[in-house]
């Protein structure tokens, strides 16, 4: 139990130093980056929960945040390099 509680500690604090990061990125694309990782991390300390807690629930929770996080992510790279959401030249 108690490897469970180190390794949170080290995913918070590895959340924290993303949230810096999201704050202090050169570039838009770094602070995505910096956000997609922060939603990684997020689902290793929400996995991390439901080990510790012997509750497999959390693990269908993990799993759609981690479908939601990539979608999130796909689509903010998409705005920022094209501008927009629609690719359709028939406006």
């Amino acid at each position: 139990m108690s490897f469970v509680i180190v390794a949170m500690l080290f995913v918070c604090i590895s959340m924290f130093m993303l949230v810096i990061r999201a704050v202090l990125g050169p570039t838009i694309f770094d602070r995505i980056l910096a956000a997609n990782v922060f939603g990684t991390n997020a689902v290793v300390l929400i996995l991390l929960i439901a080990y510790g807690s012997n509750s497999p629930s959390f693990i269908d929770m993990a799993l759609v945040y981690v479908l939601l996080n990539f979608t999130a992510t796909i689509g903010f790279l998409g705005f920022f390099k094209l501008g927009k959401f629609n690719t359709d030249d028939a406006e």
